[in-house]
């Protein structure tokens, strides 16, 4: 197992009156099984390209050379928002330092940001990643010219621009500048592409093991088309968990929380996964991000005496006997940390926290890993994708699509427009 699951203090025999009883737990297994046999016919039949993405290396092979390039330079900047970007960040904390270039996810537009970015690197030893799944994404498109502008003209080398086939202004721009171009699947949604060449080709870059990472993705999606019903697949059991939680105890919050660092950007990306996939029509919980044991001391309060409305993801990694030793004689007050490794400590806390939660009737999940690997970090993450679409069948809504967003792009531009026009006056 690469990770495992425990449920158990998601359940009243547990977690009290918020949690569900064995029956109500059936009853949404069984609700959950008809969605399984519906991913297995996306699988079957093609028509959800991210599924076959855990089985390929071809792809993989076409862009080692891509990263080779980009990994002789000293820094690499990677433009893109939304889940054009928060994929390959959440892959690159597990870069060694030192071992490759310094990656730098630019997702944001705020001046001062890049101007403090330009300050400190240096234009000729750097490289530049462009993703922009529509070719249109006006954040994406401003960031790019600013770090041209700053690049100088001799860029074309070092910049790659990663977009979906066909006419967009991102091509466009791409083509005149002989920028090179890789083509991003129009059939996969950003949030659903961190196996995709727009999370691997920076974690190519990073030095990341891509095969392992999809190795991990493919152990969770096989096990999940074998499964006969909800109860066998770890993904399908947290979805109708999840759901089963908020229709029949009024849970409207899903807390991510894991105890590692290296996992600190996995809790963004899920953020806008559980997020975009689910909140239409009215349905959804609201993701929140957290990290143990940071948060322990920002969080926790609400968490414990603050309204029961939260499902409690934590994720634990084994840490006990790793990292530096405290002295072996300490004084009678800090008796409790003498002999013992940082480890120790953030492994007593996350477990203390967990029964505390479940102690106080707050319905919590928690995810073991033995340790944190490319593996372990693809199978986590396609844990979450399938999980994602389950529950959005449970729900009756499309995972893929993100109809609200689309009103607030419309609004941006529309401010751009008057703002020139009170310029030209």
């Amino acid at each position: 197992m690469l990770y495992r699951q425990d449920i158990a203090g998601c359940l009243a025999s547990a977690a009290g009156n918020k949690g569900l009883t064995d029956a109500e737990l059936d009853a949404a297994l069984q609700a959950a099984t008809p969605s399984l046999r519906k991913l297995a016919r996306l699988m079957a039949d093609g028509s959800l390209p991210l599924l076959a993405l855990p089985a390929r290396r071809d792809d993989l092979a076409a862009l080692k050379p891509v990263a080779a390039s980009l990994r002789r330079l000293k820094d690499v900047i990677v433009l893109g928002t939304g889940g054009s970007s928060l994929g390959g960040q959440t892959l690159a904390e597990l870069a060694i330092p030192g071992k490759g270039p310094r990656l730098h996810f630019m997702d944001n537009v705020d001046p001062n940001t890049f101007t403090a970015l330009f300050a400190a690197l240096k234009p000729g030893k750097t490289g530049l990643i462009v993703i922009s799944k529509s070719g249109g994404t006006a954040e994406t498109l401003v960031q790019m010219f600013a770090c041209l502008e700053w690049l100088g003209a001799r860029n074309a080398a070092r910049t790659v621009v990663i977009t979906e086939p066909g006419d967009s202004p991102l091509r466009r721009i791409a083509k005149s500048h002989k920028f090179r171009t890789l083509d991003h699947d129009p059939n996969i949604g950003g949030r659903f592409s961190v196996l995709s060449l727009v999370g691997m080709l920076p974690a190519m870059v990073a030095g990341i093991d891509v095969a392992s990472l999809r190795s991990g993705a493919a152990a969770v999606l096989d096990a999940t088309l074998a499964a006969k019903n909800a109860r066998e697949s770890a993904p399908a059991l947290g979805a109708a968990i999840s759901v089963a939680l908020a229709d029949r105890r009024g849970i409207n919050a899903t807390v991510m929380m894991p105890y590692c660092d290296r996992l600190g950007h996995f809790g963004f990306w899920f953020r806008q996964l559980w997020s975009e996939s689910l909140g239409k029509d009215g349905k959804g919980t609201t993701p929140i991000r957290a990290l143990g044991t940071v948060d322990q001391h920002s969080q926790l309060q609400l968490y414990l005496g603050g309204p029961a409305d939260k499902l409690f993801n934590l994720v634990m990694l084994a840490q006990a006997g790793h990292g530096a030793q405290m002295p072996k004689k300490l004084s009678a007050d800090l008796a409790y940390l003498a002999g013992h490794r940082m480890g120790d400590l953030i492994e007593a806390e996350q477990q203390a926290t967990a029964q505390t939660l479940i102690r106080n009737g707050r319905p919590t999940r928690i995810f073991s890993l033995d340790r944190l690997d490319a593996e372990r970090l693809g199978a986590l993450l396609m844990h979450f994708m399938l999980e994602t679409i389950i529950a959005a069948d449970l729900m009756g809504v499309n995972a893929f699509d993100q109809p609200a967003v689309e009103e607030g792009k419309k609004l941006a531009r529309q401010h751009l427009g008057e703002m020139r026009v009170a310029k030209a006056k």
